[in-house]
């Protein structure tokens, strides 16, 4: 059996000057999941790419989305624009998406109540949510979650055609 391809999603340094201030979370990540998975890592800001060729770097992620078995998302900080189309493009391929999301973190929050009427106990970004197959507080506890990741049902980009249908029996009912 060949190893398992997981692709890295989550923040990376814009410019020279992020890059120097910039803590890798993918190598904490990554030797966390060794511990547990025989798995190839893809990291999206690995190599020489120009950044002025946009295209080329959304096909170089989207390609590299394709090829991968799992994306993992790291949303232990708040999730750029990058991270949240990667998600997209995931579900587009039918790629399983685990996403690292702690309490009480940017895209996770307890006690919200919205428009003074709706109380969310353990409130997640729907966004974030509803493109996740699998939500875990820590990256370590992918472990207890392995034996599922490819026997459980794996959202597609149709969650957006079902997004919209539950609205209008929601909206309509």
């Amino acid at each position: 059996m060949s190893r398992m391809k997981i692709y890295l999603a989550g923040s990376i340094p814009k410019g020279t000057e992020e890059e120097k201030e910039f803590v890798n979370w993918r190598f904490k990540y990554k030797e966390i999941l060794e511990s547990f998975l025989d798995a190839e890592f893809i990291m999206p800001n690995a190599g020489d790419m120009d950044e002025s060729d946009f295209l080329l770097i959304v096909g170089k992620d989207s390609k590299s989305i394709k090829s991968s078995d799992l994306v993992i998302v790291n949303a232990e900080e708040r999730l750029g624009a990058g991270t949240s189309m990667e998600m997209v493009i995931a579900k587009h391929f039918k790629k399983p998406v685990i996403t690292v999301m702690p309490k009480n973190s940017y895209h996770r929050r307890p006690n919200m109540t919205f428009q003074d009427k709706y109380f969310v106990e353990d409130w997640m970004h729907p966004f974030v949510h509803t493109f996740s197959d699998f939500i875990v507080e820590d990256v370590s506890e992918i472990k207890q979650i392995k034996d599922k990741l490819f026997n459980s049902s794996i959202k597609d980009i149709s969650i957006i055609d079902n997004a919209i249908e539950h609205r209008d029996r929601k909206h309509t009912g």
